[in-house]
């Protein structure tokens, strides 16, 4: 075994694809395929599926990729300490919701922690596809949301895809709503007082199911809704329409500026934000750093 076939594996698993990994590593396509190969005949487990699709990480490939990034972070750090080698390139990948802390933490991280190189990705995304990222390892963590309407069914499918949630803070629902829209001036508002404003959500794809659904109370029938697929599309909408959305409550005027506002919800329900990752990997530094990051975001809202 080999430091480099380590490093192989990690960037396929980063690019989800042999053909781009080997792009990226100025190396043929037959000489990485030959490299895993040999690796897996090495230590007798096979790392890659790969089907006419392409490749996913086997389950035995996913707990030996968490042990080999603790090996090629650790050689970087004895290289870094004794041979006064360059600081390697950075990788992390994480998929969320569209939660403004989620990018916030992220931004701070990379300004803490991202050195001279670093090759990280975010994606805000639908919530079937954070698991499906978490789950074949395109991203190391997932930041999603469970209610007492989804909970059950949101566990259950995480444990069959051998996930892990862990929480991060439970809050209950607001609404977000444009400072010039009546509702802003409001101490709280209900489910009443929103009936004659559009509702806006985020699109789910191909798996619209009430559960995967980023808003609570998704079930309740709308006069007027709109289905986005991005964020600042969204509260662009907020301000054009005076439509509104329901959220955890937690705003960043550094990224959404002063125009969107949070209103509480009067409504007896939860909340829970959570991340999600591979039962069989370990964290690395950068996922470890950015959950510090994360906490402390959020800490810091919640204490205003």
């Amino acid at each position: 075994m080999k430091l480099q076939q380590l490093r192989y594996v990690i960037e396929v698993v980063m690019c989800g694809s042999i053909n781009e990994a080997a792009r990226r590593l100025y190396i043929s396509q037959p000489s990485l395929s030959k490299a895993i190969k040999e690796l897996e005949k090495e230590i007798g487990i096979t790392i890659f599926t790969r089907t006419s699709t392409g490749i996913t990480l086997s389950s035995d490939g996913a707990e030996f990729l968490g042990y080999a990034r603790q090996v090629v972070e650790q050689a970087e750090l004895l290289e870094r300490r004794y041979f006064n080698t360059a600081p390697s390139q950075q990788l992390f990948s994480i998929s969320t919701q569209h939660y403004a802390f989620a990018v916030n933490a992220f931004v701070e991280m990379i300004k803490k922690y991202g050195g001279e190189k670093y090759q990280f990705t975010i994606r805000e995304t639908r919530t079937y596809e954070i698991i499906e990222d978490v789950k074949n390892l395109r991203s190391e963590i997932g930041i999603l949301y469970v209610s007492s309407f989804n909970e059950k069914v949101m566990m259950q499918l995480l444990k069959e895809q051998g996930l892990d949630f862990h929480g991060l803070f439970k809050a209950n629902p607001h609404i977000f709503v444009s400072s010039q829209n009546p509702l802003a001036q409001k101490a709280s508002v209900s489910l009443e007082d929103l009936e004659d404003y559009p509702r806006l959500n985020f699109e789910q794809g191909e798996f619209n199911s009430f559960y995967y659904s980023e808003e609570i109370y998704s079930t309740i029938p709308s006069k007027r809704s709109i289905q986005v697929s991005d964020r600042a599309t969204l509260f662009n909408l907020l301000i054009g329409l005076n439509g509104y959305t329901i959220s955890t409550g937690i705003l960043s005027e550094d990224l959404n500026g002063s125009n969107i506002v949070s209103v509480p919800l009067e409504e007896r329900e939860f909340i829970t934000v959570g991340w999600v990752v591979h039962k069989k990997t370990q964290l690395s530094r950068m996922a470890k750093l950015y959950l510090e990051e994360l906490t402390q975001i959020i800490d810091f809202y919640a204490s205003k």
